[in-house]
């Protein structure tokens, strides 16, 4: 398959792959596909798969594809309660000491569960101050209220959007606002300077976290992506999307192309409206 980087120009956006986006397939197999692929790097799910959670392999994998590790993704899900630690000032901690061994800029993090309450308590003083002791960025991502039928359940503290609490980054999600039902140009908006980090996937209005391919929902992935560029961010973008349903491996394949096609071609676009400032401190 030819590369997606052929025809692009000197000064562009790196583009990663989520490791979670070739699930059920393994952490290994997204280097990879990223590697055949063309795309910039990859961002590490770290969850229950031993390879993810294990920096000398992970290193290993990245010099042997020529994919670097450009993002390390926190084990904040529900079923990562017990990788690497059940505390999770330490899973952050482990997080920031992964990225920096395979000279990741980026720890994904998201906002604590309401249940934790003495790490959702101290949270947004308690990173701001690792952030102060490492040059690794970590961004917080903005995440949705859960729903059951008609009820909404607010899941996280301080709460699920992170432009409400003053941290130092932020990791945009698009199948998250999706989710929320909020406009991701918006939110953008108020992330300001202090988006360092996209997750792009697309989603529609049905509530439920879905990453899709973008293009195929209906969040407005191709104008974010024509607007962040024009504005000079210069973070990472990361395909995120969910291939659970690909019946093979191509079927899988084909849906990663056609995702980092879109991406990149929106990137080089002109935008229909004002740029969005990004330029991470």
């Amino acid at each position: 398959m030819r590369s997606a980087r052929a025809g692009q120009g000197a000064r562009r956006l790196k583009v990663a792959l989520s490791t979670a986006s070739v699930y059920p397939e393994s952490t290994a197999s997204a280097f990879e596909t990223a590697a055949r692929l063309g795309y910039d790097g990859v961002e590490v799910m770290v969850w229950t798969d031993p390879v993810s959670q294990d920096p000398a392999v992970l290193g290993r994998l990245s010099d042997r594809h020529g994919i670097p590790v450009l993002a390390v993704h926190a084990p904040c899900l529900l079923i990562t309660q017990r990788v690497w630690s059940t505390d999770p000032w330490r899973k952050l901690e482990l997080s920031r000491l992964a990225a920096e061994r395979l000279g990741a800029s980026t720890v994904v993090v998201h906002p604590p569960f309401r249940w934790q309450r003495g790490y959702a308590r101290d949270f947004v003083p308690g990173l701001r101050r690792m952030g102060e002791e490492t040059d690794i960025r970590f961004a917080v991502e903005n995440m949705y209220p859960w729903r059951y039928r008609r009820r909404a359940m607010q899941a996280y503290a301080p709460g699920w959007d992170p432009t409400q609490e003053d941290y130092r980054h932020f990791t945009l999600d698009v199948s998250h606002t999706a989710t929320s039902h909020s406009d991701p140009l918006a939110m953008a908006e108020r992330m300001g300077d202090r988006l360092a980090h996209l997750h792009i996937g697309d989603g529609t209005d049905s509530g439920k976290d879905e990453h899709l391919v973008p293009g195929r929902g209906s969040q407005p992935c191709a104008e974010l992506l024509r607007r962040v560029a024009a504005g000079g961010f210069d973070g990472h973008v990361v395909l995120e999307i969910n291939t659970r349903r690909a019946m093979s491996s191509a079927e899988r394949e084909a849906d990663l192309a056609e995702a980092l096609a879109f991406t990149r071609r929106h990137l080089a676009a002109p935008a229909a409206g004002p740029g969005l400032l990004r330029r991470p401190a």
